[in-house]
């Protein structure tokens, strides 16, 4: 008898409908039925046959599809093995596995944030404490040195993206991103330059630091409408919490609140809104950050392609205000060149040029264009890696520091000054914000939205 091997697909997507051949009246004796195997973990397929001939009928699982219930899978001769029953064990695991990487990278970023934020303490207390001593040789040219350090960093910048260039680490991709966000950039420093300069030589040096405090706030709001961000109860108390501190700490017992009140409000919000147009500006460079986190695909943008461009926006625009900033340091714009000279001879402390008074020029200047270099960089690699707000409390934690460094006996600077009244209290008050801003409650995800 001549037979013939027919394989029918059966599973979720075949329906069960009879195999219906020619009508030929069968009988009993010549119909041999074979069952089709059985599937494990499929249901069983009812399968009729009316033939003279003989029909071997196997049952196979839909081969290359991945539907059906649990454990719906390959069967029949050829298929591989099916899932075994610790498949799932197998999967749980791998979840497992994809967990504690993520565990591991998130404390090697919160590492990493911590050691980027100490760095940029300390810099940031030698940034202040050397811009001090550099005014002590150049204490009747500090409009030459802010220029000094603007138009310095554009050459410095550049010189070192051009290196990071040809190394390999800036892409071409990277300096073909848009520009307008660094003019954008280099606008809003030079405005609040602009503005600081303007109040700053009414206000008194103590009235500073606290106004300061509102660039903190500045910051959260600006993130909250530009970024979507959201900060848990704890992050905002701690915010709060570090202001106060700085203000016990740098304006107790120093007649903050006559002088503030003595100078004008005028002053006093023009001096707000110089940190404003800074929180602004720190915000921004957040945002390019993000934008180029998704745009770009190497994942990032170099901080020197932001530090480079921003700077050469800034000493655009700075070029462009000269005339109104010399006029704020009380320099008549005619006689801004004569300036320039002689705050140059002084600086390279020419013998026989000016008037004696330049002891410690050059070596004080440039260690603060240097420190003043390298705590711009730490400050926007903070940004780069946390936010604009952490970075900002690290900025802000160097200044009760800054303030103790000032009571002991450095050179060039005389008798070192005493202690504020409420320091110690302004400082543990200050500690205590920043652990409480730190402080992440058990089941808190993320501060972003």
């Amino acid at each position: 008898m001549t037979s013939c091997y027919h394989r029918l697909t059966a599973g979720q997507t075949l329906p069960d409908i009879p195999v219906q051949p020619p009508k030929i009246k069968p009988t009993a004796s010549n119909i041999p039925l074979i069952p089709p195997r059985p599937c494990i973990n499929q249901r069983p397929v009812r399968i009729v046959l009316r033939l003279r001939k003989c029909w071997r009928v196997e049952a196979v699982g839909p081969v290359g599809r991945s539907e059906g219930g649990d454990g719906a899978k390959k069967a029949g001769p050829g298929a591989g093995p099916g899932p075994a029953p610790c498949s799932y064990s197998v999967g749980n695991q791998r979840v497992g596995d994809r967990t504690v990487e993520t565990g591991r990278r998130e404390r090697k970023r919160a590492v990493e944030v911590v050691v980027a934020a100490g760095v940029t303490v300390v810099l940031g207390v030698g940034n202040r404490v050397l811009y001090k001593l550099a005014l002590v040789p150049l204490k009747h040219y500090p409009f030459f040195l802010a220029q000094l350090a603007t138009f310095g960093y554009v050459l410095v910048y550049f010189s070192i993206l051009h290196l990071r260039y040809h190394a390999g680490i800036v892409t071409d991709e990277m300096l073909s991103m848009p520009k307008a966000p660094f003019l954008a950039v280099g606008l809003l420093e030079a405005l609040a330059a602009a503005t600081g300069m303007a109040a700053g030589a009414i206000l008194s040096g103590a009235s500073i630091p606290i106004l300061s405090q509102t660039f903190l706030v500045w910051q959260i709001l600006l993130s909250i409408i530009f970024l979507g961000r959201r900060y848990r109860i704890n992050q905002l108390v701690g915010c709060f919490l570090v202001a106060v501190g700085v203000i016990i700490t740098v304006a107790s017992g120093s007649g903050t609140g006559f002088s503030l009140k003595e100078a004008g409000i005028f002053w006093s919000l023009l001096m707000i809104v110089s940190f404003l147009l800074q929180a602004a500006d720190t915000v921004l460079k957040e945002v390019i950050f993000l934008n180029a986190a998704q745009r770009l695909k190497c994942g990032s943008v170099d901080l020197f392609v932001v530090n480079s461009y921003g700077s050469a926006f800034q000493a655009l625009f700075i070029c462009l205000l000269l005339p109104f900033l010399s006029k704020l340091w009380g320099i008549p714009f005619c006689q801004l060149p004569n300036y320039l000279k002689d705050g140059a001879a002084c600086f390279l402390n020419i013998s026989g040029t000016i008037s004696s008074g330049c002891d410690g020029a050059p070596l004080l200047p440039l260690l603060f264009v240097i420190v003043n270099m390298g705590f711009n960089v730490s400050l926007l690699h903070l940004l780069k890696i946390s936010s604009a707000v952490v970075s900002s409390l690290a900025s802000t934690f160097s200044v009760p520091i800054s303030v103790y460094v000032f009571t002991l006996p450095l050179p060039y600077l005389g008798v070192a000054s005493s202690l504020p009244t409420g320091f110690v209290a302004g400082a543990i008050i200050l500690v205590l914000g920043l652990l409480v801003y730190a402080w992440s409650p058990s089941g808190s995800t993320s501060a972003l939205a």
